[in-house]
């Protein structure tokens, strides 16, 4: 199988900064502030069949996680919401990934930011499986991370700012290179938090159990499940959880936009068992996000 393009060198266009340009032409200075600074915000989100899943909740939260990191998009939510579908139209995508993405700019360099101006753009792509798809159906194996999720009185650790990305990087490189899919994060008080980009379920004698996001995002993905999961008549305790209950779950899986619902096989020492309920929330979810499915309810 043939290498995917690299993401600076691919035809189709990208939305920057008032209107589309040709993919290849859209470029930021290498004096940027959210280069050196990571003061860039951004969303994931998914189309299926053309229909782009809770596209106007993304918008709010990407408009939010800006003000976090104060400053304003200088666009509405709802202008937003119409770009993003312009770029999936414009690139002739049904099922795909859309990156909408906020930054300060090059006026100045240095910490202070007051003069920057707020630049923004969206690009979307064909984008299947998060996780290799034979891994996901089987679940996928997790290592601790050596990092943690700030406190957040030191980070804004409820907006999806690139900057509280960095340790993902590294946690989710270390992970894989080790053989596992992906990291699971503690918090700063070590308690159990998230994976590097996707939020995290246990089920233990039918009950559904997931951290309380505290100090993560709490996903959109996480809370449409949670949805889900009520209209089964599935119990949820949004909790503490502690490192060493991890040997009392039977179950566990992960949410997000990337990873939709993957279930989980092992965390280090600790296996686990796709079972009823995962598959249950993996089956209902999908059905949920794809138009064609929906429409045959």
């Amino acid at each position: 199988m043939a290498a995917p393009a690299p993401f600076d060198d691919r035809d189709g266009f990208i939305w920057l900064d008032g209107g589309l340009v040709p993919w290849r032409e859209a470029n930021i200075h290498i004096l940027s502030h959210a280069l050196h600074y990571g003061s860039a915000v951004f969303e994931g989100l998914r189309a299926y069949g053309g229909e782009i899943f809770r596209l106007t909740e993304h918008s709010q939260r990407l408009m939010e996680s800006a003000r976090a990191l104060d400053y304003e998009i200088p666009y509405t939510v709802e202008k937003i919401d119409q770009i993003c579908r312009d770029v999936v139209k414009a690139n002739n995508l049904s099922d795909c990934y859309i990156r909408p993405i906020a930054w300060r700019g090059s006026e100045q360099i240095g910490v202070s930011a007051q003069a920057m101006k707020i630049h923004l753009s969206v690009a979307a792509w064909e984008w299947g499986s998060y996780f290799p798809l034979d891994q996901r159906l089987k679940g996928i194996r997790l290592t601790t991370a050596k990092y943690r999720r700030p406190d957040p009185k030191t980070a804004p650790s409820k907006s999806k700012a690139a900057g509280l990305y960095m340790i993902c990087t590294i946690e989710k490189d270390r992970a894989e290179a080790a053989g596992y899919a992906d990291a699971l994060m503690l918090d700063w008080r070590g308690h159990v938090a998230e994976c590097t980009g996707a939020n995290i379920f246990f089920v233990k004698d039918g009950v559904i159990h997931t951290p309380d996001a505290s100090c993560f995002l709490d996903g959109i993905t996480r809370r449409t499940v949670i949805e889900l999961a009520k209209k089964r008549g599935y119990e949820i305790v949004e909790r503490t959880i502690m490192p060493e209950e991890l040997a009392d779950f039977s179950e566990a899986f992960l949410t997000g936009t990337a990873a939709e619902v993957t279930p989980v096989s092992e965390i280090d020492e600790h296996r686990y068992t796709p079972g009823k309920i995962s598959e249950d929330l993996f089956n209902d979810y999908m059905a949920y996000v794809q138009p064609a499915r929906k429409a045959a309810e």
